[in-house]
C-alpha cells in the first residue's frame, strides 16, 4: 500500500529546504561573482610579499 499524501510536517520541513538550499546557492554565487571581480583586475592588487612595490617608490625625474 503506497503513500499516496504526505504529512503538513515533511511539506513544510521540504519547502524550508529548498529556501536553505537557495539561499546557500546565492551565497555561493555571490562569492563566485566576488572572486572573479577581484581577479579580473589582478594587475592592480598587491599584497605584502616582501618584495619592492614600484607603485610605492617615489618617481625620479631625470631632467
Amino acid at each position: 500500500m503506497p503513500i499516496t499524501r504526505q504529512h503538513e510536517l515533511h511539506v513544510r520541513r521540504s519547502r524550508r529546504n529548498l529556501l536553505l538550499a537557495g539561499l546557500l546557492g546565492g551565497f555561493v554565487v555571490l562569492i563566485f561573482a566576488i572572486t572573479v571581480v577581484k581577479l579580473s583586475s589582478g594587475q592592480l592588487m598587491e599584497a605584502f610579499d616582501h618584495v619592492v612595490r614600484p607603485s610605492l617608490l617615489e618617481g625620479t625625474n631625470d631632467g
